[in-house]
């Protein structure tokens, strides 16, 4: 049987066709028997759509507190007016009324080309037609993951579980994402569940940190879109001992799993980002802080010019060293050792900022290779960090030079 959402406790889903997309599944419903505590993280552009700007007036106004996810795709909302704020509003009331609970227990998510009409009345009557079908039965699972996507090629599901004196915890999770991938914040659309009883603080603690390390630690082309959203809901249906304590062994176990099944959805977008034919994993060490070795691997991982080289095949280390340059990091060049590999070879380019002679052919085998490791060495400190991008390829140009056409 597939292990997904449905898997956690209290957790009904369903995915439906409601028109919106002429051949995909459109429209996601998400729901909890039981209200649930919410952790979530949103974009920090500045142009923001209508469904964020509700789904965090919501949170705000119900402390936290939710019991029904409805996410729509095909459409963002986004730069949509009054049009689209009636919109979100509406999408928000027609659940509450078909769950019965308060239009405050509900969040809106969309995803879809920005700056269209929104089809209020198709949306609104596909929640009213397919709010009867929810159901913990797996298949809805996935029907709910597809139902979320836009150009993405595959849906992206995890599930982990564990042990909490002798409960079984159980967190599952969707998201979406391919193109428009930069996050500052969650990114993209992600959902996890969670039958874990937890402080709610404990939960937000847990959760945005490990969204700084995992989705905001992935970059396709450097886009931060208008749509971004990441949350959690717990309902605590696993009935455990509430953790209220950040030193209790079993947050940080619960931590632990969080972060897994979240660096497993982030990889899940690189893997399937737009046109892409590799996946690049950057890993830093010797940086003094934590957030200087992140902000050199989002550096590195963003730039247009390495993104290049590696679709081209081509061991250019300079591009790499003049990305760290701007950072924006403090660090000795003369003090910097670099590989790039895969995971069976790696191969040493630069050493104390100097070129090393390489063989030349083992560098050509090892960038015909689909996955890849770029690995950096400063000698300032001991924090690290990883990341995870995709090259930047032809088929993103064209792909995205049409996108709405």
């Amino acid at each position: 049987m597939i292990q997904n959402i449905t898997n956690v406790r209290g957790i009904k889903v369903w995915g439906a066709h409601t028109g919106v997309k002429s051949m995909r599944r459109d429209l996601a419903l998400m729901y909890s028997e039981v209200p649930a505590k919410v952790s979530a993280t949103f974009t920090q552009n500045l142009v923001v759509a209508e469904p964020i700007k509700l789904s965090r007036k919501h949170l705000e106004e119900n402390n936290n507190m939710a019991q029904v996810i409805v996410v729509n795709s095909g459409n963002a909302n986004a730069c949509t007016g009054e049009q689209g704020r009636d919109a979100a509003e509406a999408m928000a009331k027609a659940t509450a009324e078909e769950f019965g609970v308060d239009v405050k227990s509900v969040l809106v998510a969309s995803t879809g080309i920005i700056g269209k009409p929104f089809p209020t009345e198709e949306v609104v009557q596909g929640i009213r037609d397919n709010a009867k079908n929810i159901t913990e039965n797996s298949r809805a699972g996935s029907f709910a993951a597809n139902a979320i996507l836009t150009t993405d090629t595959f849906a992206k599901e995890g599930y982990v579980d564990f042990d909490i004196d002798g409960n079984t915890i159980k967190i599952g999770g969707i998201a979406k994402g391919s193109g428009m991938i930069h996050p500052n914040m969650g990114t993209m659309l992600a959902f996890i569940f969670t039958d874990i009883n937890i402080d709610q603080k404990l939960l937000d603690r847990a959760f945005k940190e490990a969204v700084n390390n995992s989705f905001n630690m992935i970059t396709v082309d450097g886009d931060t879109s208008t749509n971004d959203m990441a949350c959690i809901m717990a309902n605590g249906m696993a009935d455990n001992e509430e953790i209220t304590k950040a030193s209790d062994p079993h947050y940080k176990l619960f931590k632990e799993k969080l972060f897994e099944i979240l660096v497993h959805l982030a990889k899940l977008i690189i893997s399937d980002g737009e046109g892409a034919s590799k996946f690049i994993e950057y890993r830093l060490n010797g940086a003094r802080t934590i957030e200087d070795a992140r902000q050199i691997v989002r550096t590195v991982s963003g730039s247009s010019l390495v993104k290049t080289a590696m679709f081209g095949r081509d061991p250019n280390w300079g591009r790499i060293l003049a990305a760290m340059g701007r950072s924006g990091v403090e660090f000795n060049p003369d003090k910097v050792d670099l590989w790039i590999g895969n995971e069976k070879d790696s191969v040493l380019m630069l050493e104390k900022g100097r070129p090393v002679e390489i063989d030349v052919q083992l560098i050509k085998r090892v960038l015909k290779d689909s996955n890849l490791v770029i690995e950096i060495k400063l000698y300032e400190g001991r924090a690290s960090a990883v990341g995870w991008g995709a090259d930047l390829t032809t088929d993103y140009v064209m792909f995205n030079s049409m996108y709405t056409t």
